[in-house]
């Protein structure tokens, strides 16, 4: 009697004890969902909108803190480089909170690279008209040098969000297209089955000329 109850005090506390202690860590690491990309600071792309952010911030400041030889032609690149590092830190964030992963109903490549588009655009005739209006003056031409810089660095961004929501998207198309085409070229014996293959194989072996068969009859009459 004393040895069974040990026996089963035995088997409950070795199942219970070590259940216990490894279902807690799966569920544990499981349900501690990173809400942050760690790898996405130190990509190429993050590290452009950085630079950019940057560049678009030095110009403003430079801007805002130096006489207007013009208002009509500093306030719009005022206008410009704020709207400018608003979508970029818009862009920046969405990419780090993985945003595009959950919000799969919007092509973000292809959005991104029609803001870089626009705004590289825009930049660009921003600055060209501040250096023009600068008049030597050195918070307006730190501006306007700030803003080309932040031209070309959007530049930079407009060639790879090209190659991400293009190329890629080509490549992935060629390649399926590919793969499509090989499987439609493989032979009729991949895609039956072994029964339909045996039923093929035995119509073949079954049909006998109809020839055969009267000289087979004729022999055997002859021999009679």
């Amino acid at each position: 009697m004393s040895h069974g109850a040990g026996l089963v005090r035995t088997t409950c506390s070795s199942g219970s004890a070590p259940g216990d202690g490894v279902g807690a860590g799966p569920l544990g690491s499981s349900s501690s969902v990173r809400l942050l990309d760690p790898v996405y600071p130190r990509t190429q792309a993050a590290m452009l909108k950085v630079a950019q952010m940057a560049t678009l911030l030095i110009a403003f400041i430079c801007v805002r803190s130096s006489l207007w030889t013009s208002y009509s032609a500093y306030s719009y690149f005022e206008v410009v480089t704020i709207c400018n590092l608003i979508m970029i830190l818009a862009f920046y964030l969405a990419h780090l909170f993985r945003l595009p992963r959950v919000l799969t109903c919007i092509s973000w490549p292809l959005s991104e690279l029609l803001h870089y588009l626009i705004g590289t655009l825009l930049l660009l005739i921003a600055s060209i008209v501040a250096a023009s209006k600068s008049y030597s003056q050195n918070g307006l031409v730190a501006g306007a040098v700030f803003g080309f810089l932040a031209t070309f660095l959007c530049l930079a961004s407009v060639w790879l969000s090209y190659k991400i929501s293009c190329v890629t998207q080509s490549t992935g198309r060629s390649v399926s297209l590919t793969v499509s085409e090989r499987q439609g070229s493989l032979p009729v014996a991949m895609h039956t089955s072994p029964y339909q293959r045996a039923n093929r194989s035995l119509s073949h072996t079954v049909r006998v000329p109809p020839e055969f068969l009267t000289s087979v009859a004729g022999g055997a009459s002859r021999a009679r």
